[in-house]
């Protein structure tokens, strides 16, 4: 079965490289662009990872924290924080409130990878079978 990795992030361009990241492995990925569409889609399709983002409109990815740890249903999912500052006060506040990790932008996929398969099993995608050439008759 195939991992799903919730990626809420204001930016369409970080969840397309988050997407690229993740592309080699069996994963499914869902999308949210603010923390508000992201508790919806976090209720409904129970990821077993979050990627979440720290500054957005509507609800920032601390308040989205939060309201996930106090749901009894979603307060296990593993969630890896995005932020563009590194702020020793930024950092242990997302601490503090239960993050399994954290990423400062910009990041290289490389990074996102090994912090996510600390949180989750990713497993490589299989290779697609080579066509079979048939000889012409």
């Amino acid at each position: 079965m195939a991992t799903k990795i919730l990626s809420v992030d204001d930016s369409r361009t970080i969840r397309l490289i988050v997407g690229k990241a993740f592309k080699p492995y069996d994963c499914t990925l869902v999308e949210a662009g603010n923390g508000e569409e992201g508790l919806a889609v976090a209720a409904r399709e129970k990821p077993d990872l979050i990627i979440l983002d720290v500054t957005m409109p509507v609800m920032d990815g601390v308040t989205m924290l939060t309201k996930l740890k106090e749901d009894a249903e979603l307060k296990a999912i593993p969630v890896i924080m995005l932020t563009a500052e590194s702020g020793r006060e930024n950092v242990l506040q997302i601490a503090r409130l239960g993050v399994r990790d954290y990423l400062v932008k910009p990041f290289k996929e490389d990074q996102l990878i090994e912090k996510a398969g600390r949180c989750v099993t990713l497993v490589k995608r299989a290779a697609a079978p080579a066509t079979p050439v048939v000889p012409a008759a």
